[in-house]
């Protein structure tokens, strides 16, 4: 029984993608500290990067060369400063030279050391291959596999899933839907108090405490962020952000100083329904505008959907609920990494194997089925609005333009977001028992629309709005 935590689901990263940025980031780390293991990293005296399939369609676009090149110098994407990112990698290139994992310094070219092949290699479309020379004039190579989420595999089973840790110590191993619900009933249990059950086997109270704080802190920084910085997102589309002007009107003359004052402000502000439509937007567009501008978000469970989840749970925090606070945030994350771990096991939360139907799509889920519980839904209401969520966005293609995650993704995170409420009200206003199609089949045909899809839908910018728009068009 595969057993994913709520910290494997939703993890603080550096954008623009979960799987082109954060998954070879860690890819590159995970084969330094290989090398160590094995005693042949001092004895590099070069290296080359080979990177295959959507990774490298996609890749400079998604800036995965440098995710590459701060891996390698041994920066850690949950706290390196966003602000030092260009010196760093501006000094790499001047100098031709990379401080592997900030010890040892080897002669690298990023234009001739970091390789990008339009080939696929086997078990996955994301992979990476790392090779290094060592002093006696041998060599030696690792590939990995990014599958989605910063998740980072060697070798993958079918249906995309990947070999974690089996932690043996979970009391509630949960595979699916069926196999949720039948846990809720038998302890009597709501989703969230499940999913902490769980998560108590592995850390104490105050360690999970404190790391959902600090995921809830990133989603808020991020939203804040994004809502008080204007310009035009880097990559060459000039797609100029909009969370700023839109925020500007929407406050008004309300008065803050921090991103925590900043709720109690916005609690203030008119809430018409055009008004709860533009907010939720707004906190959505926020957060992937700070994503594709390499700022540090959560992937939840991706990074190109990263803006779902916190736009819904900020919906609730000031709109539905003036007096939640971080007890309603830990179950709305409980319940959405839970939701989140099923689509995983039982298909894909890989743009490059299921197209933004397992990224938009599973994080419109994850936000809809967690929002539902904490508006006194049941656990089968709470699946039931997952399955509603998911329902609307099968067969969603992954086409980003210019391999950018910004056209038309940015926007299809508030649309997400949108149908997330729509979701979850729909679920409350309904009887589970009237419900025709359960969440674990709704899962299972994404797998299948991914399996049948068309692989230019699959994030690799040779179909749909990537080839129907040219970049002069923009």
């Amino acid at each position: 029984m595969e057993c994913i935590s709520v910290f494997d689901m939703l993890k603080i990263g550096i954008g623009p993608s979960s799987s082109h940025t954060l998954g070879p980031w860690r890819a590159a780390e995970r084969w330094l500290g290989e090398l160590k293991e094995e005693g042949t990293f001092n004895e590099l005296v070069s290296l080359k990067v080979h990177v295959y399939g959507s990774l490298s369609l996609t890749g400079k676009g998604h800036a995965t060369d440098l995710a590459i090149l701060l891996g390698l110098s041994g920066c850690d994407p949950e706290y390196f400063p966003v602000e030092d990112i260009n010196t760093l990698i501006e000094q790499i290139k001047t100098t031709k030279e990379l401080r592997l994992n900030n010890e040892i310094i080897l002669p690298f070219c990023h234009k001739d050391d970091i390789i990008f092949h339009r080939d696929f290699l086997p078990f996955h479309a994301n992979g990476i291959r790392f090779e290094g020379f060592l002093r006696n004039g041998t060599s030696t190579t690792e590939t990995y596999y990014s599958i989605g989420g910063g998740f980072v595999v060697k070798e993958e089973r079918e249906h995309a899933k990947e070999n974690l840790q089996i932690f043996k110590t979970f009391p509630h191993p949960i595979q699916n839907g069926n196999e949720l619900l039948a846990c809720c009933k038998e302890t009597g249990l709501n989703i969230s108090d499940v999913v902490l059950t769980n998560e108590r086997s592995l850390r104490t109270d105050e360690e999970i405490d404190k790391e959902i704080n600090r995921i809830w802190n990133t989603m808020l920084e991020s939203m804040y962020t994004g809502c008080h910085t204007q310009g035009v997102l880097p990559g060459g589309l000039n797609v100029r952000r909009r969370a700023f002007e839109m925020h500007q009107r929407l406050k008004g003359e309300v008065i803050y100083s921090n991103p925590h004052d900043w709720i109690a402000a916005i609690r203030k502000t008119e809430v018409k329904f055009r008004q709860i439509l533009k907010w939720v937007s707004c906190f959505a567009l926020s957060v992937n505008e700070v994503n594709a501008s390499l700022g540090r978000v959560v992937t939840a469970p991706t990074n190109g959907s990263a803006g779902v989840i916190p736009a819904v749970l900020m919906y609730y925090l000031v709109i539905e609920n003036h007096e939640a606070g971080f007890e309603e945030i830990k179950k709305f994350l409980l319940v959405a990494s839970e939701i989140g771990s099923i689509f995983k096991k039982g298909a894909t939360i890989s743009a490059a194997m299921g197209g933004c139907q397992a990224e938009i799509g599973v994080s419109s889920a994850m936000a809809a089925g967690a929002l539902t519980e904490l508006l006194g839904g049941t656990p089968e209401q709470v699946l039931m609005a997952s399955e509603i969520a998911m329902e609307h966005h099968l067969g969603l293609t992954c086409d980003p333009i210019g391999g950018l995650v910004q056209i038309p993704c940015i926007e299809r995170n508030s649309m997400g977001a949108i149908k997330a409420i729509n979701a979850a009200e729909l679920a409350m206003e309904s009887d589970p028992l009237d419900a025709k199609v359960p969440l674990d089949k709704v899962v299972n045909t994404m797998w299948e629309t991914a399996k049948d899809m068309n692989s230019k839908y699959k994030e690799t910018s040779e179909g749909g709005l990537a080839v129907g728009v040219y970049l002069s068009d923009c």
